[in-house]
């Protein structure tokens, strides 16, 4: 009545009247109840004068009957939240609250109603409220004092920070303020089992953290407390402490910090020096840095002590002896203060630098043994990456400018040292060096890149080679004229003096061979590292396309071989250019015409039986193709990639050469065709494939409908596996970017047409299986309606004897990311969540199937759920797990090998995850895992055993029974031949037997 206006807030009142006034407390605290709860429905169409009569008797009421407040106070939270509230009434209200009620003494519920009362005129009262001054700081200290429940302190410890933080009177009452909030430090809650609040202990230390570092009032009695809290032996009390300090740092001054900065040294020196806890020596360095940060954006005045200067002296003092130690035991702790501190600032860098850096080179030059050069070398290394923090190097500040000649002369040392770790030590450091701003001459800088060719080229251990890839890759962009005149030059010439093009038998192939091929390796894998620069680029290319153009032409037997590794090295330089307009632009002109004029040459040679480049047509090769033609082209922008288009696409249906170089050919491009002299160059459309599957979805493809037909015709007629396939990947790319409408839902009638009957009978069965598989996918991923229908189709194959195994198959293909096309980097159309909406679709008719087919078929339903179940997100499977475990239990009994597998990739996770449901089957799961780590599949064996290690996850109760029996068959997989079993078997068999024991 209220809220339809037939009634008002005082009718009701007076309509209540006889159990408002009852003598019986309980009577009254009814009434008083149901007032409140259609006040807390109603405030908001409260008049002015009806919420000043309401507080008034509502504040009468507080002094009434314990049994009474209760309701009192939720009709107190429904007035708070008046916007009609009369000035002077908020203040009333809470005086009254802390005059009358002792909060504590109140249910947990009705505590949380008064921090909610505070809470809301503080929102929305502020100015009224700061009236009262340090007295309403005082009453909430009253109302707080002795809180226990976590759901109240989270709300009390807020009001504590918008106390501080809105600049509340705190008068003399800030020590009491601190008491009533420093007692929980540090926080000691487990919150209980199917804890229905979700609060956790670590939403009460960051609450209460927020709270003790919000201001620089608690520093006098915040520090001694976190000092104390840091001599104690609780490791989670250290931990709390050290990054309450770090928090503090953010807003203390050197008046806060001075009298407590000894002992907090010698607290944060010890525990760095003697902690064996990785979290507790990370926290040290990150407060050691905060303070060091602190001091340095003190504003010194000229009679005040530079404490920063003393605090740094402290640091060196204790710290800088261990590094000249001969048994370098304090060498590391004492290395990583040091640069904690030196990180905080310039001014803190420089001033530890200076003292530092000289002693490291000299020790260097002191010891002999490469394990403790490498030590002093990783020291050097760490003060050199904080010097990348401040940019340039400054001429008249830096120790390190001053230090050149020695400082390179280590690291050039380093990187001729036979010891592997000490070089890739000194890459790190020559990186490092090179990204300073000024640092190198420009005769370092060349003998730079000499080293780095030299350890690319022909140091004999990889990780070095790999490492000074990567380095010229980092430094190429900062020197790209010295890496361009002096790298690329170097390495060509490398490339061109590889081994002699000749025709050998694997058996005539001696080590000097393999060392040649290996050179060859690594200049294909230098020159794409170091083509991060596109100036580097425009020389790196054509080096590479020439490479490849000379080894088709020869007639190794490691043709194959080295073609896809130059096509690798493109894919590399191709991914480095994506994020460079005008360098992505170069490649794609520069790269993608000369692989298809290089591709349709060999195919015409094949075509007319002229000598050929069969090594370009292989699989192998075309398949490395692939990337660099997708990489170089779904980066562009769309007037570049329309711009190409229209040259590929004519190149393919119309047989348009002219765009290409080099294209005069021996007679003309069909790929699309008939013929089987035709059958080379049909195996280019995967790169057609490459190319317009990667377009960005804006770009229009030039007669695109005549394109699928062709593209449809060609996947269902082709007789090489590889071509339909292709073809059909192509299709489905095209038609998963199609925009909706008739043209698409033709193109796709037309699909259906053609597979229906080749799925049906006849011998191209497989391929047209090929195909429903690909434009399905293309349709799930874009939530096509036909999908469900294409899906079905792909269901009732399951119970085919022939294509069953391989529709079973198709289902890890329709969930799983495909590499190549129909993925976002290609930019199809992926809607989020298909998977989850497929498995909603399609895995209640993958069970009925199960349960209706013959005992021939049943494991083609068991495969495809295995592959369904193995790539849905682990938190949904977690929730569909009671419904399908009995399923999976049953899949493991299978014969597949496949669907062994596969379902125990599934079932792993799940025992991590969903301990208590798996527990109500551990009989069963321990029966079949102990069966399976004998399979003959090696990849079987190995699951299993993963996932006899992943049972000991399930409560320890459970499994106890079973402790003995496990055990036993594990020592069986002990002696397995394969290396990989054996150590499955003892990592599972050791936490069997540790399972019960104390402490686990």
């Amino acid at each position: 009545g209220v809220k339809d206006g037939r009634w008002t807030v005082l009718q009701l009142v007076e309509a209540l009247g006889f159990c408002l006034e009852n003598t019986d407390p309980r009577m009254r605290g009814r009434g008083i109840q149901l007032l409140s709860q259609v006040l807390l429905q109603c405030y908001s169409l409260l008049q002015e004068k009806e919420v000043l009569h309401l507080v008034l008797f509502y504040e009468s009421r507080l002094q009434d009957h314990h049994l009474v407040i209760p309701s009192v106070l939720q009709g107190l939270r429904a007035l708070s939240m008046c916007e009609v509230l009369s000035p002077g009434l908020a203040v009333s209200v809470l005086k009254a609250i802390f005059q009358e009620v002792h909060v504590q003494s109140l249910m947990q519920l009705d505590r949380h109603t008064v921090y909610s009362i505070i809470t809301n005129f503080m929102s929305t009262r502020e100015e009224e409220l700061k009236g009262l001054g340090a007295d309403f700081t005082f009453g909430f200290i009253q109302v707080m004092d002795g809180e226990k429940d976590p759901r109240n302190l989270l709300v009390a410890f807020q009001i504590v920070r918008d106390l501080i933080a809105k600049d509340y009177a705190l008068g003399p009452f800030v020590e009491e303020l601190f008491e009533v909030t420093s007692c929980y430090f540090p926080v000691d809650f487990t919150p209980p089992p199917n804890d229905p609040h979700g609060i956790q202990r670590e939403d009460l230390i960051l609450s209460l953290r927020a709270v003790l570092a919000s201001t620089p009032q608690f520093a006098e009695f915040l520090l001694p407390l976190l000092i104390e809290k840091l001599d104690s032996e609780l490791q989670s009390a250290k931990l709390d402490s050290l990054q309450t300090l770090t928090a503090c740092c953010a807003i203390y001054g050197q008046k806060e910090l001075q009298e407590f900065l000894p002992s907090l040294w010698s607290s944060l020196r010890r525990e760095v020096f003697q902690t064996a806890s990785e979290k507790i020596e990370t926290a040290c360095l990150a407060a050691l840095h905060a303070l060091s940060a602190c001091l340095s954006r003190c504003v010194l005045s000229s009679d005040s002590e530079d404490l920063l200067d003393s605090f740094l002296s402290s640091i060196l003092e204790d710290c800088r002896h261990h590094l000249c130690e001969p048994d370098m035991k304090l060498v590391w702790p004492s290395a990583k203060l040091l640069q904690a501190a030196a990180g905080a600032s310039l001014r803190t860098y420089h001033r530890i630098t200076r003292s530092v850096l000289p002693l490291l080179l000299e020790q260097y030059t002191k010891h002999t043994q490469s394990s403790q050069r490498r030590t002093i070398l990783e020291m050097l290394l760490g003060f050199l990456e904080l010097q990348q923090k401040w940019g340039h190097v400054e001429e008249d500040e830096s120790t390190l400018l001053s230090l050149q000649a020695p400082v390179c002369s280590v690291v050039f040392s380093a990187l001729t040292d036979p010891s592997v770790q000490l070089q890739l030590v000194g890459i790190k450091a020559l990186t490092v060096l090179g990204s300073l701003q000024g640092f190198l001459s420009s005769s370092d800088v060349e003998l730079v890149v000499d080293h780095l060719i030299r350890l690319a080229l022909h140091e004999e251990d990889s990780q070095s080679s790999e490492a000074a890839m990567e380095a010229a890759g980092s430094l190429a962009p900062t020197y790209p004229k010295v890496f361009s005149g002096r790298m690329v030059p170097r390495l060509e010439q490398e490339l061109q003096s590889g081994p002699p093009l000749r025709c050998v038998s694997s058996s005539e192939w001696d080590e000097s061979y393999y060392n040649d091929c290996s050179l060859q390796q690594r200049c294909l894998q230098a020159l794409a590292a170091v083509s991060t620069h596109t100036s580097i680029v425009r020389e790196t290319v054509p080096v590479l396309l020439q490479h490849l153009q000379k080894v088709q032409k020869g007639t190794e037997a490691r043709n194959t071989q080295d073609m896809v590794s130059v096509c690798q090295s493109l894919h590399r330089v191709a991914l480095q250019c994506q994020q460079d307009m005008e360098g992505c632009w170069y490649f794609h002109q520069t790269v993608v015409p000369c692989l298809l004029a290089m591709a349709v040459q060999a195919a015409m040679q094949e075509s007319t039986h002229m000598l050929p480049g069969k090594a370009l047509l292989e699989e192998e090769v075309l398949a490395a193709m692939i990337p660099v033609i997708s990489a170089a082209t779904t980066h562009l922008s769309p007037e570049l990639a329309a711009q190409s288009v229209s040259h590929v696409v004519p190149l393919f249906l119309d047989g348009e050469v002219s765009f290409l170089p080099q294209n005069s050919f021996p007679c003309s491009f069909q790929p699309f065709g008939n013929g089987e002299c035709l059958e080379a160059q049909r195996r280019l459309v995967a790169l057609l494939m490459a190319f317009v599957c990667s377009l960005p979805r804006d770009v229009a493809i030039p007669q695109q409908e005549w394109l699928l037909r062709e593209l449809l015709a060609l996947s269902c007629s082709c007789n090489c596996p590889f071509t339909a396939t292709t073809a059909a990947k192509c299709f489905a790319g095209l038609v998963n970017k199609h925009p909706a409408g008739q043209q698409l839902d033709e193109i796709l009638q037309l699909a259906v047409n053609r597979m229906d009957p080749s799925l049906a009978e006849g011998p191209r069965r497989m391929q047209a299986l090929t195909l429903l598989l690909w434009v399905t996918k293309a349709l799930v991923l874009r939530y096509h309606p036909l999908s469900s229908c294409l899906t079905d189709k792909l269901l009732g194959l399951l119970g085919d004897t022939e294509l069953g195994p391989a529709a079973a198959d198709g289902f890890s293909l329709l969930m799983a990311e495909s590499l190549d096309v129909l993925h976002k980097g290609c930019h199809a159309d992926v809607r989020i969540m298909f998977r989850q909406r497929f498995f909603t679709d399609n895995v209640p008719k993958l069970v009925q199937g199960f349960h209706g087919a013959g005992p021939d078929v049943k494991a083609n339903y068991l495969k495809g759920l295995s592959h369904v179940l193995n790539h849905l997100p682990k938190p949904v499977l977690v929730t569909e797990l009671p419904t399908l475990l009995s399923l999976l239990l049953e899949a493991l009994s299978c014969s597949d090998r496949v669907v062994q597998l596969s379902t125990l990739s599934c079932l792993h996770p799940l025992l991590l995850e969903a301990p208590q449901i798996m527990s109500l089957h551990v009989d069963t799961l321990v029966t079949k895992f102990l069966n399976l780590t004998s399979s003959p599949a090696m990849a079987v064996r190995i699951a299993a055993l993963r996932c006899a290690h992943a049972l000991t996850s399930l409560p320890t109760t459970v499994l106890l029974p079973y402790k003995g029996r496990v055990i036993r068959a594990l020592a069986k997989p002990l002696d397995d031949k394969k290396r990989l079993v054996r150590k499955e078997a003892v990592a599972a068999r050791g936490e069997w037997f540790l399972l019960g024991s104390p402490g686990r």
